[in-house]
Formats: structure tokens, C-alpha cells, sequence
């Protein structure tokens, strides 16, 4: 009798676990997830909570009476203020939202040479980035405030926005992404007349958006904790960042507008990222490219 052949057999790999075993999984991941939301939960509560419940020792997860109070103290203190609330949230949008771009923008264009292109000095451009990676904001602060003060942008927006451009994980990330991208689909898009602006930005761009939405996060989260407190000195030039702190450092009679404003600090970032996350899975999963 005939054997059939290997390659007519076809054979559906399956998982061979046990109904405790998927049972057993499912309570590991669910404590681990009530583990990972349990900051977030108490964020949430504590902005709820009257000053009785929150010096309660020990210290209640949920709230008992939930109150509105704690946003009406921080309403009233930020109504008090000489300099508008409205003002710290258009100082922020500017700082985020032109840093943010800025960056995404500036270590696109840097990667795609040093991805795509040959010249001299590639490799050394390259490990220079990478060494740049392994030194803190601490150990560059100086040199960075004195480049500031040099360009005479002390105390603008500029001088938040411009050293927001020059991080070097963004170059490092785009460049590895844009590694992957097929050297053939490049050359035939030249062969078709296309310009590097035009191939840049109708091709390799949107096959990296997994690449800049992941940047545009880490970025928009790094300007959203700047208080800017090492340049701006002005009162009508300081983020919302700085103002919340300075509310949140008022001592125990300001706990009530302390926690609304930890709500506020997390939130946002929180928010921003999961309507990113949601693009980037998309992405992922139809973003796959061989040569």
C-alpha cells in the first residue's frame, strides 16, 4: 500500500491544555490585572473622598461618601490665582503638542538616512545616538541650560520645546523600524520618479506608524510632567504642571485638591495612550512586510 505523501497530510496544531489548566491562567492574569489597577483605582477614589476619609488611618481603597468638594477646592484656589487656569493649559498644549511633533518629525527625518542611505560617518553618527542613551537628564542638565542660555531663548517656549527635539531614543527607535521596510520597494518607487521627500512621506512613513504613534506617547507623556522650572522663570509662560504641584505642596488643608490633581496628572496621559494603543495594535497586525 501507497504511503501518502508528506506534503498531502496536513495537520492542525493544537493546544493541548486542560480546562484547569486555561482555569488556572485566567485567576493568575486577574489577580495580576487587580494588582496593575489598584493605583489607579485608589487615584480615582481618593479624588472622591471628603478630608475625613482620607487622614483615616489605615487608609480606605473606596470611598464611603463619594463628594464633589475636592474639585470645588481646586476650582476655587485656581480662580484665586493672578495668572488665568486658562492660561496653564494653553501653555501646556503649546509645550506638548509642538514638542511632541517636533520630535516625531525631526528623528524621523534623521533616521531615514541612517537607515536607508549609505555616507561617511554613518556608523559613527549611529553609536554616538546610542551612546547618548546611557546618560540622565541630571548629567546633561548643565550643558543643556547652557546651550539655552547661548541661543538667548531662555525663558520662552523654545526653550522647553527645542531640547524636546534632540532625544535620542526617538532617532534609535526609527531607525531600527525603518530598517524593515524592503530596500526593493524603495527602488522601485525612484525608478518611478519618485523624490526622497516624496518616498519619505507616501512610503516609509505610513509603513512606520507603528514606530511614531509608540514615539508621539513616550514623548507626550516626557512634555506632560515638565514643569519647566529649569527655564521658565515668567508665571505666564509655566505648564499646568507646575501650577497643580504648587497647589498639591499646600500642606494638609489642600489633601482634597491634592488628589483631584494627582487624578488630573494621571488621567491624561492614561487617556492619550490608550487612543494610541488602539491605532498601533491596528497597525501591527496589517503592517507586515517581507522583501
Amino acid at each position: 500500500m501507497k504511503k501518502p505523501s508528506k506534503w498531502k497530510i496536513k495537520r492542525k496544531k493544537q493546544l493541548n491544555r486542560s480546562k484547569a489548566g486555561n482555569t488556572l491562567l485566567f485567576v493568575i492574569m486577574a489577580i495580576c490585572g487587580v494588582f496593575m489597577a489598584l493605583p489607579l483605582i485608589m487615584i480615582i477614589n481618593n479624588a472622591l473622598k471628603p478630608l475625613d476619609e482620607l487622614f483615616r488611618y489605615p487608609p480606605l481603597i473606596w470611598v464611603r461618601t463619594p463628594s464633589l468638594d475636592n474639585f470645588k477646592d481646586l476650582y476655587v484656589l485656581m480662580s484665586n490665582s493672578w495668572v488665568p487656569f486658562s492660561r496653564y493649559i494653553l501653555n501646556t498644549v503649546l509645550i506638548t503638542g509642538f514638542g511632541t511633533l517636533g520630535h516625531v518629525i525631526c528623528a524621523s527625518l534623521a533616521a531615514y538616512p541612517l537607515a536607508k542611505h549609505d555616507f561617511p560617518g554613518k556608523k559613527v553618527l549611529f553609536q554616538m545616538v546610542v551612546l547618548s542613551l546611557m546618560f540622565s537628564y541630571s548629567v546633561t542638565a548643565i550643558p543643556n541650560y547652557m546651550i539655552i542660555s547661548w541661543l538667548g531663548i531662555n525663558n520662552t517656549y523654545l526653550a522647553v520645546i527645542l531640547p524636546a527635539f534632540a532625544y535620542g531614543l526617538g532617532l534609535y527607535l526609527m531607525k531600527q523600524f525603518m530598517e524593515q521596510i524592503p530596500d526593493s520597494l524603495l527602488e522601485s518607487a525612484r525608478l518611478d520618479g519618485a523624490g526622497e521627500f516624496r518616498i519619505f512621506f507616501s512610503i516609509v512613513m505610513p509603513n512606520v506608524k507603528p514606530a511614531w504613534l509608540t514615539l508621539a506617547i513616550f514623548q507626550f507623556q516626557t512634555l506632560w510632567a515638565n514643569t519647566g522650572s529649569g527655564f521658565l522663570r515668567s508665571e505666564q509662560l509655566k505648564p499646568l504642571q507646575y501650577a497643580l504641584y504648587q497647589i498639591a505642596a499646600g500642606g494638609p488643608a489642600r489633601q482634597g485638591a491634592s488628589a483631584v490633581v494627582q487624578l488630573i496628572i494621571a488621567a491624561i496621559p492614561i487617556t492619550f495612550f490608550i487612543i494610541c494603543q488602539s491605532n498601533i495594535i491596528e497597525t501591527m497586525t496589517t503592517s507586515g512586510m517581507k522583501d
